[in-house]
């Protein structure tokens, strides 16, 4: 059942902020053992299959703003409630910091708009400080982790290829979907200069995997949220499906201001305001588990204040909030001359990228510590004028294939000849990479500023250092390596120092991790192995707060790894009577 508001008389047996990756994997796990559940999301219920909430097929004039995305961050018909900036909740910045804070107010959290790619940490993520020694290692290993990453990509399903490198562990794959046109030429220019272009590992079936779920039909809108839940989603996949087997109850609206302790300091439950009528409500729960996402959750921990906790709960050691990182990113685009004015099909595929390339060389030899990924755009999705007419490389690549092209973009006829040239021509490509965690990239509560509920709201500091400047020049490097290796002509002029090579703000990939780390030392973290709060026995962490470091992989498997990990590790302490 769902709920708005409610004011809890009864005791849950266990309390989850957010229905992302973290707290739906602890809804499912915990409520399928026959606890009593409650997920508190701070947006909306979402069901892509529901006519209210569907935005997959829908055509741009379909929306009053033409497709404009003036309401979402990432278009008008994106599956995310949210954005960088949220009105009535802001969050400021210290020190010239560029941090951006994406927040996602619904159902499934991020997990409805994200690109699925779905990696596994390597063994040597987990040991980063014994290869290099920057930051610190993990208190676990991938042996400890992997087998929940094998049970994760069965429940879920992800498509990939067993490839046997070292650090880029294969799992229990589907089939990967053919590569593209512009795929293929990418695995071509790879081949030519020995860097692997291999199937992309991506969570969205390529077959069924259980009667409740349908497979990709490949109209490459998986940022739109699926209607058959062919994709990985939290909502659809893990959250809904607990509820309907019972034991869950789902509060939406819920902001949660902080969590509640007892004289022993102890979690008692959890405080909110309902978005619905701005009132404050109480839930009481015997565990509290926080997935809110690893700044939402710092904040919540900092604001949990009390006498056995003055710093905010079990920030003893003064390290909540500390050592904050996202995947550093950088892009370029460039032409395709040889596919100018090409045939007209259906390539849509997946709403991913069919291949990609892992991490290829050793760091020992570079000048930068830790590795990235490549990820490839390109083809014929539904088009939109804006191709970059406007840049004079590309009106001079178009004059040399096809004569002028139409004055300043153009209109009529004139307009209609240059999209149909250049449509599946332009391709991209974008690199993701380990960034290495920092004492003093942190987010910390603004002692001057509430949001709209009357919670104190986060503060950032963050800098990016030498280490991700110089891998963002080597992504450069490698962009026009490949783009020339080709055959493509490179748009634009080249990112320089004065833009640290093109490096995007921290927080822009939306990758961020570590505010509540793990480790074996209270002294120096906030969370023991099993995500389990040093100083307050019965809460726990299942987002990425938890992250001693960020590998060159998108963070989500892990998270639901971990989160899968530490539930099961919450109902064996419950059965033996050591929390609750």
């Amino acid at each position: 059942m769902s709920f708005e508001i409610k004011s809890s008389a009864e005791t849950y047996d266990a309390i989850i902020v957010g229905s992302g990756a973290g707290g739906g994997m602890a809804a499912k796990i915990l409520s399928e053992a026959g606890l009593s559940v409650a997920v508190l999301e701070a947006g909306s219920d979402f069901d892509p299959a529901l006519e209210e909430y569907r935005t997959q097929l829908r055509y741009p004039w379909e929306s009053p703003r033409r497709g404009a995305s003036t309401v979402r961050a990432f278009g008008d018909f994106d599956a995310a409630y949210g954005g960088w900036e949220i009105d009535g909740e802001p969050y400021t910045r210290k020190d010239g910091t560029q941090f951006d804070w994406f927040r996602s107010r619904m159902l499934g959290g991020r997990t409805n708009h994200w690109g699925r790619i779905s990696l596994r940490f390597g063994p040597d993520d987990f040991k980063r400080k014994s290869i290099d020694g920057l930051g610190d290692d993990w208190p676990i290993s991938y042996d400890d982790v992997k087998p929940y990453y094998d049970r994760v990509d069965k429940l879920i399903g992800v498509f990939g290829s067993k490839e046997g490198i070292p650090n880029e562990p294969d799992g229990y794959f589907l089939p990967p979907p053919k590569p593209r046109l512009h795929e293929l030429a990418f695995m071509k220019g790879g081949s030519k200069i020995n860097i692997p272009v291999i199937p992309s590992r991506i969570s969205v079936l390529t077959r069924p995997v259980n009667n409740e779920r349908g497979a990709c039909f490949f109209c490459a809108q998986c940022n739109r949220a699926c209607q058959v839940y062919g994709d990985f989603s939290s909502g659809t996949v893990l959250v809904k499906p607990a509820m309907k087997k019972g034991h869950v109850d789902l509060y939406t609206y819920a902001m949660v201001r902080k969590v509640t302790t007892n004289d022993q300091g102890e979690a008692t439950g959890v405080s909110y305001v309902s978005k619905v009528d701005m009132q404050e409500y109480k839930l009481k729960g015997r565990v509290v588990v926080l997935g809110a996402s690893a700044c939402e959750t710092a904040r919540i921990m900092m604001n949990s204040k009390s006498t056995r906790h003055p710093n905010g709960l079990s920030n003893s050691s003064g390290t909540l909030g500390r050592y904050l990182h996202d995947s550093t990113g950088a892009s370029r685009s460039a032409l395709m001359p040889e596919l100018l004015g090409r045939d007209k099909y259906n390539e849509d595929g997946v709403g991913s990228m069919h291949v990609y390339t892992p991490w290829w060389l050793d760091n020992k030899k570079l000048d930068f510590p830790r590795g990235y990924h490549l990820e490839f755009g390109g083809g014929m999705r539904m088009p939109n004028y804006g191709f970059g007419f406007g840049m004079e490389s590309m009106r001079q690549h178009i004059k040399d294939e096809f004569g002028n092209p139409s004055p300043n973009g153009g209109y009529g006829a004139g307009l209609k000849r240059d999209i149909r040239n250049v449509y599946g021509a332009t391709i991209g490509i974008a690199g993701r990479g380990e960034s290495v965690p920092q004492y003093d990239n942190y987010c910390e509560i603004d002692p001057h500023v509430v949001d709209k509920f009357g919670i104190p709201v986060l503060r950032f500091h963050y800098k990016w250092t030498d280490y991700e400047v110089k891998q963002a020049k080597h992504m450069q490097d490698t962009f026009e390596e490949i783009f020339t290796a080709m055959g493509a002509k490179i748009l634009g002029s080249r990112p320089g120092a004065d833009t640290e090579y093109g490096l995007a703000a921290p927080g822009r990939i939306i990758h961020e991790v570590g505010t509540s780390r793990m480790g074996n030392d209270p002294k120096t973290s906030v969370l023991n192995k099993y995500s389990q709060a040093h100083e307050c026995k019965n809460l726990f962490v299942v987002d990425a707060g938890s992250f001693v470091s960020q590998a060159d992989k998108n963070p989500t498997w892990t998270i639901l790894a971990l989160s899968m990990r530490t539930s099961e590790y919450i109902i064996d302490q419950l059965n033996k009577k050591n929390i609750g």
